[in-house]
């Protein structure tokens, strides 16, 4: 069994088309039916019903489908294992919540920038659930997420535990005061791991009523929480700044409700390249020991690219 034959159908079956893999592959279509037709041959049976919109898997071809796929990630891997050296080059695509990029993430970069000049970072954020589907589907190297993390695919490396303090507006003292009133919550979108915390504590203090108000961006949240609007549930360093400038009052939480962990996750199947390697090295010690790195030197970093948050 030819391995460009099962790439070319990987190709037809996620194109949904012989015309569209062809445009794919950036090849003939004659070459994907000539492919398709050897493959279908030297397994004796059809691996896709044709009709006059493109094509279907059968159920011998949906069978087929994830070997398929399995063995071009293989593919893609052992050149990358091949071409790896001990010097950390290439690019490498990771993941961090909005809260992480803004305060824990920077110090990151620097130190890794420093490190390893040759890297090319792409950072994308969004909430612990998109981030965990984006590291399960392989969109992300790795990502950093909150909270435990539990799943068979997936390895957790723990980062950094953060205390969640509750941020109201500068004029509310007490906590007590968020049951005289209708309450609206500003927070991320479905899937963050603040949210889901906070939406519990109120449940507990009897408050399931309150509506929510959305946002994709931390300078949001703070400002509609310092103008009144509603309440929010983050780790203390990412609001602390806004607190000491009397734009918002935070409000401690027991221990057992206030702690959380950060960690960075990936896929326990993934080739882990010097890149990826030296990343996760870097972050784990400057995470564990903020003041422990020096301000990195006069140097070209890696190369940054935004990227917002994909919509689910």
């Amino acid at each position: 069994m030819d391995a460009g034959d099962l790439t070319v159908f990987a190709a037809a079956a996620k194109a949904g088309g012989i015309t569209k893999a062809a445009e794919t592959l950036h090849t003939v279509q004659s070459n994907v039916t000539q492919r398709i037709r050897r493959l279908e041959v030297e397994l004796g049976v059809p691996l896709f019903n044709r009709h006059s919109r493109g094509v279907t898997l059968t159920s011998a071809g949906t069978q087929l489908l994830p070997y398929a796929e399995r063995i071009g990630r293989l593919l893609h891997e052992a050149k990358q294992a091949a071409a790896d050296g001990p010097t950390a080059r290439g690019r490498i695509v990771i993941g961090a919540l909005e809260s992480a990029t803004a305060v824990r993430l920077p110090p990151v970069l620097a130190a890794y920038g420093v490190a390893c000049p040759e890297v090319d970072i792409e950072i994308d954020t969004g909430t612990t659930a998109a981030l965990v589907d984006a590291v399960l589907a392989r969109r992300l190297e790795a990502a950093f997420v909150a909270g435990a993390v539990s799943h068979p695919e997936l390895l957790a490396i723990p980062m950094v535990e953060e205390e969640l303090v509750m941020a109201t507006a500068p004029w509310i003292r007490a906590l007590d005061r968020l049951t005289a009133a209708p309450l609206k919550l500003i927070v991320f979108r479905t899937g963050c791991s603040y949210r889901t915390r906070l939406e519990a504590l109120l449940a507990e203090r009897g408050i399931s009523n309150a509506r929510r108000l959305e946002f994709g961006t931390l300078d949001g949240i703070i400002g509609c929480v310092g103008a009144g609007i509603g309440v929010t549930l983050l780790p203390r360093i990412v609001v602390a700044r806004a607190a000491s400038e009397g734009r918002i009052a935070l409000h401690r939480l027991p221990r057992e409700a206030a702690r959380i962990e950060t960690v960075l996750i990936r896929r326990h199947d993934v080739f882990v390249s010097t890149a990826l390697a030296r990343f996760i090295e870097i972050a784990s010690a400057r995470l564990a020991n903020p003041a422990g790195v020096g301000p990195a030197r006069t140097r070209r970093g890696p190369a940054l690219r935004a990227v917002k948050p994909r919509k689910k």
